[in-house]
């Protein structure tokens, strides 16, 4: 008799739990699935990664800059993910890694990416940089950068410095972050980062902005 009673509700937990698992499984499809698509993105950007700083390692060598270190800047990447790259040299890995804007040229709100070495056009320049003197400006620390391509030799006349600024965020976040007007802006720990590498480093430190 009381199982009589009772069969309903023994059925009707019976189905909940088998729709349960059945969501938990395409949940788990799902998880795959993202991480599948993501996958050759971030493959492609690690290949990248890895020719650049071969690369900017025969560069430092040849041309008398830091062996030991650089920073490689992957512009394809969304601005809302670590694309500024503290590179090891020496032991061929990324020793740290930070968030880092690009220029909107004179934008209100640059959709996609545009670049250019024009004085006044306020777009992020693709090419290598030397890392220069410090100074204390408009925007607080910063660096001035030597442009070393044809692509970015405008960039001292440009004023295109590396600093800091407070919009953009020190972890990673969904949505793009904020914009310049050219300079590789990052957040200000990072630039504390960067700070301690080139303040101690007895040759010029090697900056790279590619796509």
């Amino acid at each position: 008799m009381k199982l009589v009673r009772f069969l309903p509700i023994i059925i009707i937990v019976a189905i909940a739990a088998s729709w349960l698992s059945g969501s938990a499984k395409e949940k788990g499809n799902l998880s795959r699935h993202i991480k599948q698509t993501k996958g050759p993105v971030a493959d492609k950007s690690n290949r990248e990664l890895k020719q650049k700083a071969v690369e900017a390692k025969l560069f430092t060598q040849r041309k008398g800059y830091n062996e030991n270190i650089c920073f490689l800047i992957d512009m394809n990447l969304a601005s809302g993910k670590n694309r500024f790259f503290i590179y090891d040299l020496e032991k061929d890995s990324v020793r740290a890694q930070g968030l880092v804007a690009h220029g909107n040229c004179f934008e209100y709100w640059l959709e996609g990416r545009k670049y250019s070495n024009v004085i006044g056009s306020g777009c992020t320049s693709l090419g290598k940089y030397k890392i220069g003197n410090s100074y204390t400006g408009k925007w607080g620390y910063s660096y001035k950068l030597h442009g070393l391509d044809s692509t970015n030799n405008n960039a001292f006349e440009r004023t295109v410095v590396l600093h800091a600024h407070s919009c953009v965020p020190e972890t990673e976040v969904k949505d793009e972050i904020c914009q310049s007007n050219g300079c590789p802006t990052v957040s200000p720990d990072f630039l504390q980062q960067l700070k301690s590498i080139i303040n101690t480093s007895k040759k010029p430190v090697l900056l790279w902005i590619y796509e």
